[in-house]
């Protein structure tokens, strides 16, 4: 099993930091023994615009592949996405996979200029289609040359699709490469039976195996013993999403932080990841819940020796 790497794109302390701190993280992650180097999108936020930090993080880093956790297609003009990915594609030499998703949030269709009706899964189908076409080198409008630049990877990145739901899990089968999934309570059986799903969705449309993978926020207790803070890591969790999930009412978030994400010491953070490599992850994609690019390094010394 691999292990990713989530840059802190949603911490509220980024830009205080300096935008330095990025350049910092993907360093860290370029030396380390991370497989991938992961952020996603949202529009009526604080975090980097997506597109405009992959050119940067295609420049910044040589080896691990970028991965956009979430791209929402509805949110953008498919010819122009399909351009500005076959791009980071060029300048990362072939190292760009694109998760997608719909989104869970009409504001941020709102704050793009983009139709809420437009949130469904068939229509992210539809213009994921349309992007693969045009890597492919169609034509698809009446201009005199097709959208370039053409893609390094044949056929453009790999596409997977951000779901935690069995349903979502069958329509992506046949045009999705596999899953870019997310746990939130950590559930080994419940993303045990959406693996399956997807591998007998995959097999039913004859389509080689599905890529699976998760995510999980993470955060560092230091090891049980003197001068150790309970809670400490527990606080950050929920601080965090406090801070992300700002469209669902607090008292919801607060009654889900408890038990949401990881907590606690790399000792239990690396039987954690044992029992995800159990499942036959792919990778598990770590999603930080700090800014401070110590976190990296203290999680590359717990899974040198897992990757």
């Amino acid at each position: 099993m691999r292990i990713g790497m989530t840059l802190p794109v949603m911490e509220p302390d980024l830009w205080e930091r300096g935008a330095q701190t990025l350049h910092t993280w993907v360093r860290a992650i370029d030396e380390g023994p991370f497989s991938s180097l992961c952020f996603g999108e949202r529009m009526a936020f604080d975090n980097p615009e997506t597109l405009t930090l992959l050119g940067a993080v295609a420049a910044w880093s040589s080896r691990p592949r970028i991965v956009t956790t979430v791209v929402v297609p509805q949110l953008h003009d498919p010819g122009r996405l399909a351009k500005a990915l076959a791009t980071a594609d060029q300048l990362s030499g072939g190292r760009l996979t694109l998760g997608v998703g719909v989104g869970g949030r009409e504001e941020d269709y709102r704050a793009a200029g983009a139709d809420p009706a437009t949130q469904t899964m068939a229509e992210m189908a539809q213009r994921v289609a349309t992007m693969r076409r045009i890597w492919a080198g169609e034509k698809v409008t009446e201009a005199m040359r097709p959208v370039g630049p053409p893609v390094v990877q044949p056929g453009g990145p790999e596409v997977l699709v951000g779901t935690m739901g069995p349903r979502t899990v069958r329509h992506a089968a046949t045009w999705a490469d596999g899953l870019a999934g997310v746990t939130l309570d950590l559930d080994t059986a419940a993303v045990g039976a959406l693996f399956d799903t997807a591998r007998a969705a995959w097999a039913e449309a004859g389509r080689p195996a599905p890529r699976l993978t998760t995510s999980f926020w993470v955060a560092l207790d230091d090891d049980d013993g003197p001068g150790a803070v309970p809670g400490a890591a527990r606080a950050q969790v929920h601080a965090h999403l406090r801070h992300y999930m700002n469209w669902i009412p607090a008292e919801f978030v607060d009654a889900i932080a408890p038990t949401t994400g990881f907590a606690g010491s790399p000792a239990r953070l690396r039987e954690v990841l044992a029992r995800f490599a159990d499942l036959g992850t792919d990778e598990v994609q770590i999603i930080p819940v700090s800014s401070d690019v110590d976190l990296v390094r203290r999680i590359a010394d717990l899974t040198a020796d897992l990757t």
